[in-house]
């Protein structure tokens, strides 16, 4: 199809883009866990501990508020971004520009400003709270850009696909390369050798990140293409923190799912950053650290790929408990091993391996909870509520930042402290904090997981069923539907899919062959494309990517739904093409699917084309033969449109030759 040919990415843009997602969590890795380190460690060093801790405890502070405060600008960058109109396009202006900035700013963060704290506390903090939020704010455009601009390089799923894999791929690498560099690349590039570097170590060191991430979003901006299609037409603004919390006010599932992993992502936020703090101060060993970063890299992706197994055999909800479970033995174990490099490696891989499935885990159920809080509130809040976790993951890491700084200054782990410094009473503070705090948030996690969260993937494919039976007849009376389905004359339907031709009445399913979700025909298909029997503007393509809704620009509102008890599969097998408020022509290509998955299943893989306005014409008359074989784009179903004539009842249609 031209279309899917159109959608197609060269190597090299697929690479610029990958070495993006480097450079983007590279950066991440920088800000979000060191930066916060060099603080406490390095920055304030006036000869006065006292001061010291103060300027450590003020800063810090300053950090978590800003973060905090900067939800509530997050979704105005969405939206400036999305009516951002220039000849680069939408997203690759502020990339570049996002990148550029975010990058310069947090190198001077990593320098003490000349000495200012020393001769103005005040004026430093304010200073440093303008250049930290003004970085903030420029690396959210960078960030919010280039990962929403994905969609915007091609319009093909399997082209979106790869590059989204090459790019998970930058990005793990990215992330994970910083923790094991950090503390060897900070030691070597230090002035003098000591356990914890110096500030010309830790200036090198965040020099070279930073010049990663201003070249990454140099070459996004130069070497990727955005493609300019309707799916990207903004038609609502981007919903708010406070449109989120009403979301989950009504989303009950998506509420306790949302509080569970709040729970969860401040507990891992809080021992995740101490585990380098560990390796410095309770150890001294800060070198260690570089190998449990690198074992939990390759564990990462051990995890990712085991998890499609161990979710075939568990529940969403035993999974989730039985990997909360193992990270609260690691926890366990790390807090009595002391100084033993092999144990503290065994039990911070325990703690950190799961973490990957939790985060799929949690992943599932917010997509799930689009369909539950669609059949519940009879409107469909997709991009809102996929939105939740990356505001959990941010305010938890918002939290981590402050509580982080007031823990080094508890356990006197502050400008000049070694090993040896750190007392039994500072390290038994520090051990609380890192592992008994969280652990009683990780049980909390799981109390409300296994008591609140109902979604299951059997629970989710009733929901599916339900909504099926239903779409397409809030068309008829939805006051916000921005698509006329309107119908002022006779229309002739095509078959999206070439097969034998079925009548709807002998099709195996109550629901749609007793013709109450409307009338149409099904098709035994002899392949697996799908295309579009009409020009039209897709209303819903389904997660499960086995059926998709659109209403037509001759005002029709159908539903093609592939195979009886294939919402089972959650995806397997099918490709989708088209996603929502997208337009599309007659004879575009919107999904393939591989037929044999569907017969493995030993599902039933008739294709059923309803048409869920039927009520709006007089009669619906097939217009070939049931069980002849027919092409995809034939004409075989002639609508008539309604006059005063009573609506046709009955799923059967009789052919008219």
């Amino acid at each position: 199809m031209k279309d899917k040919d159109q959608g197609k990415m060269s190597l090299g843009a697929r690479l610029a883009y990958s070495f993006g997602a480097f450079g983007n969590d590279s950066f991440y890795g920088l800000l979000s866990g060191y930066l916060i380190m060099f603080i406490t460690s390095h920055l304030f060093n006036t000869g006065n501990a006292a001061e010291d801790a103060r300027m450590i405890s003020m800063v810090t502070l300053i950090i978590m508020v800003l973060r905090i405060v900067e939800l509530f600008i997050d979704p105005f960058i969405g939206n400036a971004i999305d009516r951002t109109k220039t000849q680069w396009g939408h997203f690759r202006p502020w990339v570049v520009v996002g990148g550029s900035v975010s990058a310069v700013i947090l190198l001077i963060l990593f320098t003490n400003l000349g000495g200012l704290y020393q001769k103005n506390a005040i004026l430093y903090m304010i200073v440093f709270a303008v250049l930290y939020i003004t970085m903030d704010i420029f690396y959210s455009f960078k960030d919010v850009g280039f990962w929403s601009m994905l969609p915007s390089l091609t319009t093909n799923s399997r082209e979106r696909e790869k590059t989204a894999t090459y790019a998970r791929v930058g990005s793990t690498i990215g992330g994970g390369l910083v923790g094991i560099l950090v503390m060897p690349a900070v030691i070597y590039f230090s002035a003098r050798p000591t356990s914890t570097g110096d500030d010309r170590g830790w200036f090198i060191f965040a020099a070279i990140i930073c010049s990663i991430a201003f070249v990454s979003a140099w070459c996004v901006g130069l070497f990727t293409r955005e493609v300019n299609s309707d799916i990207r037409k903004n038609k609502k603004d981007t919903k708010g923190i406070i449109g989120i919390f009403k979301a989950l006010s009504g989303n009950d599932q998506l509420m306790w799912v949302a509080l569970a992993y709040l729970f969860y992502g401040v507990a891992i936020n809080i021992t995740g950053s101490l585990e380098v703090y560990y390796f410095t101060y309770i150890m001294g060993m800060p070198k260690a650290f570089s190998i449990f970063s690198t074992i939990n890299v390759f564990l990462g992706i051990i995890a990712t790929s085991l998890f499609p197994l161990l979710s075939k055999k568990m529940s969403r909800k035993a999974l989730f408990t039985s990997c909360l479970a193992v990270m609260l033995c690691g926890m366990g174990l790390f807090a009595v091993a002391g100084s033993n490099l092999p144990l503290v490696l065994l039990a911070a891989s325990i703690f950190g391996f799961p973490q990957p499935m939790v985060f799929l885990i949690v992943l599932m159920v917010i997509t799930d909870s689009v369909e539950y809080g669609q059949l519940k509130l009879g409107h469909r809040d997709e991009s809102l509520a996929l939105s939740v976790r990356p505001l959990i993951d941010k305010f938890g890491g918002a939290v981590s930042n402050g509580v982080v700084g007031q823990i080094a200054i508890m356990a006197g782990m502050t400008t000049g402290a070694t090993a040896s410094s750190i007392t039994a009473a500072g390290k038994l503070n520090f051990k609380i904090m890192m592992f008994a705090v969280p652990a009683v948030m990780l049980v909390i996690a799981i109390l409300i997981f296994a008591s609140k969260v109902i979604l299951s993937e059997k629970k989710h494919a009733e929901i599916v069923a339900e909504l099926e039976k239903t779409w397409g007849k809030k068309f008829d009376k939805d006051s916000d539907n921005d698509v006329d389905s309107d119908v002022d004359s006779d229309v002739l339907i095509a078959t999206p899919i070439s097969g034998e031709l079925i009548n709807l009445n002998q099709v195996n399913d109550k629901t749609f062959s007793s013709g109450s979700v409307g009338q149409g025909f099904a098709i035994k298909p002899s392949d697996g494309k799908v295309l579009a029997p009409f020009d039209a503007t897709v209303r819903q393509v389904f997660t499960t990517r086995h059926a998709v809704g659109l209403v037509g620009d001759n005002g029709v509102v159908l539903l093609i739904h592939i195979g009886l008890g294939t919402v089972e599969l959650n995806g397997t097998g099918f490709v989708s093409y088209v996603e929502q408020g997208q337009r599309v022509k007659k004879g575009q290509e919107l999904i393939e699917f591989w037929d044999p998955t569907i017969k493995k299943a030993g599902l039933d893989d008739t294709v059923i084309v309803i048409v869920t306005n039927s009520g709006k014409f007089s009669d619906i008359d097939l217009m070939a033969k049931t069980g002849q074989a027919v092409q995809a784009e034939d004409n075989i179903l002639e609508l008539k449109v309604k006059k005063e004539e009573p609506v046709l009842g009955g799923g059967e249609v009789e052919p008219t030759n």
